[in-house]
């Protein structure tokens, strides 16, 4: 039958999550074995490391003046309901502090992370695609797109009040918006404006919410976290130059191979 034909032709679900997460080791891959790239990083990499710490220790601040706003106190509810909203609350407050943080980050050193995303374009395919709106208007949907993730961190929070599942739905949807973001640049370059760029993630769903949920893992990583704005910079466009043009980004497991799963194949 037809769906039993389409099934074979592409990957399951999860196959397609491993691939888009793959990017995320492919740009750390990148980004050291090309020196020319180091010095642009520099900057990125210190408004990450503080404006995350920052965003981490905000939430710590705000998360006694929810709990007296949000959790019912003792005795109103029962006993594990309150204990799994006062730990869906520290989780969900935590990770959007880190997301909001991490989105400043992102937004204050969006200029070099767009110079990083067009050096890795040339150096991956030969040339950088230069879209007739010029880069002003690429300079605007990034903006939106970093917008896209500033407001996704109270939508994380509020998920995440949500027991049992809000924490992971939260998680999902922080995962989205920041995947979005860090492909708005390579994208607005082929002519997508922000309807169209929802489009495209609509259609590589999995892969998508894959590429942001290792970057998520990697604000946790200690070191690795140190680097997650270039390295998401340069993953986002190896992920975005892979899904266009069938270019697979270099092999974590071999610095001397390039060659990723590709989601469609």
């Amino acid at each position: 039958m037809w769906f039993e034909r389409r099934r074979r032709e592409r990957p399951g679900i999860f196959r397609r999550a491993a691939a888009g997460a793959w990017h995320v080791p492919a740009g750390f891959v990148l980004l050291a074995r090309t020196p020319k790239l180091w010095p642009l990083a520099i900057l990125p990499a210190v408004l990450a490391v503080v404006c995350v710490v920052t965003g981490f220790f905000l939430g710590l601040f705000v998360i006694p003046v929810l709990e007296k706003v949000l959790v019912p106190g003792e005795g109103k509810i029962a006993e594990q309901l309150g204990f799994l909203l006062t730990l869906a609350l520290w989780v969900g407050t935590l990770i959007a502090g880190m997301i909001l943080g991490l989105a400043v980050a992102l937004l204050l050193s969006s200029p070099i992370l767009e110079k990083i995303s067009r050096m890795v374009e040339a150096q991956v395919r030969g040339g950088v695609i230069e879209h007739y709106r010029g880069l002003g208007w690429e300079m605007l949907q990034s903006f939106k797109g970093s917008m896209y993730l500033v407001f996704s961190a109270p939508v994380v929070l509020l998920l995440s009040l949500i027991p049992l599942v809000g924490p992971v739905v939260g998680t999902l949807w922080g995962a989205h918006a920041l995947a979005f973001q860090q492909t708005d640049t390579p994208l607005a370059r082929r002519g997508r404006d922000f309807r169209a760029r929802r489009a495209w993630h609509r259609r590589y769903r999995a892969e998508s919410i894959g590429f942001g949920l290792a970057g998520l893992v990697t604000l946790f990583v200690p070191v690795l976290n140190l680097l997650i704005g270039p390295v998401l910079a340069t993953g986002g466009t190896l992920l975005v130059i892979e899904f266009e043009e069938g270019v697979p980004a270099p092999d974590p497991a071999d610095a001397g191979s390039a060659g990723a799963p590709s989601p469609s194949s």
